[in-house]
Protein backbone atom coordinates (compact mmCIF):
# COMPACT_ATOMS: atom_id res chain seq x y z
CA UNK A 1 0.00 0.00 0.00
CA UNK A 2 1.40 3.40 -0.92
CA UNK A 3 1.65 6.24 1.58
CA UNK A 4 -1.13 8.03 -0.31
CA UNK A 5 -3.47 5.05 -0.01
CA UNK A 6 -2.72 4.69 3.67
CA UNK A 7 -3.73 8.27 4.46
CA UNK A 8 -6.76 8.48 2.18
CA UNK A 9 -9.53 7.61 4.62
CA UNK A 10 -12.04 9.15 6.92
CA UNK A 11 -11.04 7.43 10.13
CA UNK A 12 -10.54 10.72 11.98
CA UNK A 13 -13.36 13.28 12.39
CA UNK A 14 -11.06 16.13 11.36
CA UNK A 15 -10.31 14.40 8.06
CA UNK A 16 -14.00 13.84 7.39
CA UNK A 17 -14.85 17.44 8.23
CA UNK A 18 -12.08 18.76 6.00
CA UNK A 19 -13.14 16.50 3.15
CA UNK A 20 -16.78 17.43 3.50
CA UNK A 21 -16.23 21.19 3.55
CA UNK A 22 -17.99 22.76 0.61
CA UNK A 23 -20.14 19.77 -0.33
CA UNK A 24 -23.43 21.42 0.60
CA UNK A 25 -26.00 22.67 -1.86
CA UNK A 26 -25.04 25.51 -4.17
CA UNK A 27 -26.78 28.88 -3.94
CA UNK A 28 -28.55 28.07 -7.20
CA UNK A 29 -29.81 24.73 -5.85
CA UNK A 30 -31.09 26.46 -2.70
CA UNK A 31 -32.89 29.15 -4.72
CA UNK A 32 -34.47 26.58 -7.02
CA UNK A 33 -35.60 24.25 -4.21
CA UNK A 34 -37.43 26.68 -1.91
CA UNK A 35 -37.11 27.05 1.86
CA UNK A 36 -39.13 23.96 2.85
CA UNK A 37 -36.99 21.73 0.66
CA UNK A 38 -33.72 22.86 2.29
CA UNK A 39 -32.09 21.68 5.50
CA UNK A 40 -28.83 22.37 7.28
CA UNK A 41 -26.42 19.49 7.78
CA UNK A 42 -26.29 18.81 11.54
CA UNK A 43 -22.64 17.71 11.31
CA UNK A 44 -21.28 20.51 9.13
CA UNK A 45 -23.25 23.46 10.50
CA UNK A 46 -23.63 26.04 7.76
CA UNK A 47 -23.78 23.50 4.93
CA UNK A 48 -27.16 23.63 3.26
CA UNK A 49 -28.70 20.47 1.86
CA UNK A 50 -31.45 19.96 -0.69
CA UNK A 51 -33.54 17.34 1.10
CA UNK A 52 -34.62 15.47 -2.06
CA UNK A 53 -31.04 15.24 -3.31
CA UNK A 54 -29.80 14.01 0.07
CA UNK A 55 -32.54 11.38 0.26
CA UNK A 56 -31.82 10.19 -3.28
CA UNK A 57 -28.16 9.77 -2.31
CA UNK A 58 -28.94 8.08 1.03
CA UNK A 59 -27.52 11.06 2.94
CA UNK A 60 -29.99 11.19 5.79
CA UNK A 61 -30.53 9.68 9.21
CA UNK A 62 -33.66 9.24 11.31
CA UNK A 63 -33.19 9.76 15.04
CA UNK A 64 -35.89 9.91 17.71
CA UNK A 65 -38.64 10.51 15.16
CA UNK A 66 -36.81 13.31 13.36
CA UNK A 67 -35.09 13.17 9.98
CA UNK A 68 -31.66 14.78 9.54
CA UNK A 69 -30.18 15.43 6.10
CA UNK A 70 -26.42 15.26 5.58
CA UNK A 71 -24.28 17.19 3.11
CA UNK A 72 -21.86 14.39 2.18
CA UNK A 73 -20.82 10.77 2.78
CA UNK A 74 -18.26 11.77 5.41
CA UNK A 75 -20.98 13.14 7.72
CA UNK A 76 -22.88 9.83 8.01
CA UNK A 77 -20.36 7.97 10.21
CA UNK A 78 -19.87 11.06 12.39
CA UNK A 79 -23.63 11.39 12.93
CA UNK A 80 -23.93 7.66 13.58
CA UNK A 81 -21.18 7.77 16.22
CA UNK A 82 -23.01 10.38 18.34
CA UNK A 83 -26.50 11.16 17.00
CA UNK A 84 -27.62 12.92 20.19
CA UNK A 85 -24.78 15.42 19.84
CA UNK A 86 -25.69 16.32 16.28
CA UNK A 87 -29.45 16.25 16.82
CA UNK A 88 -29.01 18.77 19.65
CA UNK A 89 -26.76 20.94 17.48
CA UNK A 90 -29.37 21.01 14.71
CA UNK A 91 -32.29 21.85 17.00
Amino acid sequence: MSEHDHHHGHDEPEQAADHCHGHGASAEQVADAGADAIAECPVMIGSTVVKADAEAAGLFRDYEGQRYWLCCDACGPLFDADPAKYATAAA
